[in-house]
């Protein structure tokens, strides 16, 4: 054994042995590396197992916290209105309609091509001898009378392509192109009156808004007032310094004042949906708007430049000047009846006795027409005629409505003015009568009567002033809505 020992080990080399060790050592690092990687690996799932419950609760804490609801300003509503509202939208397919309706026209200038496959099948003498000369295959033995007068029955497959360029079309194609031009720029004009009537519904439910949450504000300070006074009143009652109707009427005027409060809710829900409807949006959209029914001076002209303005901006009598300038055109149109018609046509066709193996042809010419009788020309003039006198009729009565109502417009804006100043000073006076009748009640030189009278009052004048400042703001929208100027909302913005 000893010899076999010593044999094997002169068989083992330098290299092998120093091989063996170097592969050793690189199984010893890596194992060591691969500790080093499932520690780390360890650390961090530790460490994501200690912080992700707070994650997560902050996550679902921001999950189901209310949005943060931005406030409506005026012009950011007009702009809502002006991308939601159906009628807006309406108008726009209006418009695209137009286009349409003028590219119609507009085609009438262009050629007509036809492509028709016609297949026949007959014995008719003059069907198979014209048929045989356009197949070309007419020869000698088709002269024999007898062949003449009863031929067999011929196939003819006849492929054509054919085509017709109106030259002078009797002003027709003109016509209706410039009715369809007008009718576009009718179309321009209808969506600018939409939109300006946009606008002013859109102002007139914001500010309506603005004066139901002030109302609703007035009816529950009025409420606490009255409560306040009842309480007061109720211990002087107590201990004997007023009779018992003193507390019986201020209780009656708590109640009044509470039915006022339920009114003012009631109309602060109705007007959320009047502005959510005039926006073209959900009418339960709850909304958080900005701005106030502050005191504010507008720039009014005087109401002859207003009438002046009116008609010379106003989108409908735009409209119907554009009609008044189609009804003129239709009368050309008819009067273009009388004039002859000039066409270029032209056509090429094969004929065979089946798909294939036909004989070509062509044609090419031109046509005058010229109707000598039509008694309905004349009646389409006269109609024509009648019709623009009757769309004249129809803008003078238009011009003569929209005086009527850039007057009304301006004065409905004056008499607001007007009482928003009265109003401001009405309350000034109230406020300070109801003190000065308070003091006297508490000194026993006034009734409980001129107490709640000058409560009502008071509640009555801020009310007022709301109404006021309400109709001067929307008064003048009905300024610019008249004159057909109200094209921004900022002269509105406090």
């Amino acid at each position: 054994m000893v010899k076999i020992t010593v044999r094997n080990r002169k068989k083992i080399s330098t290299p092998t042995v120093r091989e063996g060790l170097e592969k050793s050592t690189m199984r010893q690092r890596m194992r060591a590396h691969f500790k080093k990687i499932l520690t780390l690996i360890l650390a961090a799932a530790f460490s994501y197992m200690q912080t992700a419950p707070l994650v997560f609760a902050q996550s679902a804490e921001h999950s189901n916290s209310e949005p943060v609801q931005s406030e409506l300003t005026l012009p950011l509503a007009v702009d809502i209105a002006l991308r939601t509202n159906p009628l807006v939208r309406a108008t726009a397919s209006g418009r695209e309609m137009a286009d349409a309706q003028l590219d119609e026209a507009r085609a009438g200038r262009y050629p007509f091509l036809q492509l028709s496959e016609t297949v026949t099948r007959s014995n008719n003498p003059v069907f198979v001898f014209g048929s045989l000369l356009e197949q070309g295959r007419f020869g000698q033995e088709n002269f024999d009378l007898s062949s003449l007068n009863n031929p067999s029955s011929l196939n003819n497959f006849r492929t054509a392509l054919t085509f017709r360029i109106p030259v002078f079309d009797q002003r027709q194609t003109r016509t209706r192109i410039n009715e369809a031009e007008l009718g576009r720029r009718q179309a321009d004009a209808q969506d600018e009156l939409v939109r300006q009537r946009v606008r002013f519904e859109v102002l007139r439910a914001y500010y309506g808004l603005l004066v139901a949450q002030a109302k609703k504000g007035v009816s529950d300070e009025a409420v606490r007032m009255a409560e306040s006074d009842v309480k007061r009143i109720r211990d002087m009652f107590e201990t004997g310094m007023v009779v018992e109707s003193d507390l019986l009427a201020l209780e009656v005027q708590l109640a009044e004042f509470r039915q006022q409060q339920i009114q003012a809710e009631g109309d602060l829900i109705t007007s959320r949906a009047a502005l959510n409807t005039a926006l073209g949006i959900a009418i339960d959209t709850p909304q958080k708007i900005a701005g106030g029914l502050v005191e504010k001076t507008f720039d009014a002209v005087s109401q002859e430049e207003l009438i002046s303005l009116a008609l010379h901006h106003r989108p409908e009598f735009a409209q119907a000047r554009f009609n008044l300038q189609s009804a003129k055109e239709r009368v050309r149109g008819a009067r273009g009846q009388f004039l002859p018609r000039v066409d270029v046509f032209g056509g090429f066709g094969i004929s065979s006795n089946g798909f294939a193996n036909g004989s070509s042809d062509y044609t090419v010419g031109a046509s005058v027409t010229f109707n000598l009788f039509d008694a309905g020309r004349s009646a389409r003039l006269n109609q024509a005629r009648v019709a623009e006198a009757m769309v004249s009729a129809e803008q003078e009565d238009l011009a003569n409505r929209i005086r009527m109502e850039a007057v009304r417009a301006y004065q409905q804006y004056v008499s607001a003015r007007e009482r928003v100043a009265l109003a401001a000073r009405v309350v000034d006076q109230a406020k300070e009568a109801l003190r000065i009748i308070r003091d006297r009640y508490q000194a026993g030189l006034t009734t409980i009567t001129e107490v709640l009278r000058a409560e009502t009052t008071f509640v009555r004048a801020r009310t007022m002033l709301l109404a006021a400042r309400h109709d001067h703001y929307v008064g003048y929208a009905g300024v610019l809505l008249a004159s057909g100027r109200l094209t921004d909302v900022q002269p509105f913005v406090s």
